[in-house]
């Protein structure tokens, strides 16, 4: 493929800037690329602060310390463009926060942020955890 050829000109789209859950809950962090095109042989880097937690690279995952086993991208969904990280078992304490999704392809790079607001276990109210909203 030619630089600067299709998959070059993809954006990246978070349709909710804030997703809640309560404690104990599997949830899933919206992410897609527009136009629909295949994220199969793109770099995927999901980030929570600083800490990359998910990383899809020529075809292999890395999941983040602290991560295993609880993060995934539905792979037949990256055909459609589909990047959106499922968390297992979120936790109030160690979940909450803001997300960062990345994805790079031929030197081209996008970026979006998603909160994640969790309900603690006491059935409190959910905790605004971050400010770029």
């Amino acid at each position: 493929m030619a630089a600067g050829g299709s998959n070059s000109g993809f954006k990246l789209v978070i349709p909710d800037l804030v997703v809640k859950c309560e404690n104990g809950d599997d949830v899933t962090l919206p992410c897609h690329l527009s136009p629909e095109t295949s994220a199969v042989a793109m770099e995927i880097r999901w980030f929570r602060r600083t800490d990359c937690i998910y990383l899809y690279k020529n075809g292999h995952v890395i999941e983040g310390r602290g991560y295993e086993g609880r993060v995934s991208v539905d792979p037949q969904q990256l055909q459609r463009g589909d990047v959106s990280l499922t968390l297992r078992g979120c936790t109030w304490g160690h979940d909450k926060g803001v997300y960062t999704c990345q994805v790079i392809c031929e030197g081209h790079q996008e970026e979006g942020r998603v909160g994640l607001e969790i309900r603690g276990a006491a059935g409190g109210k959910y905790q605004r955890v971050f400010g770029f909203l």
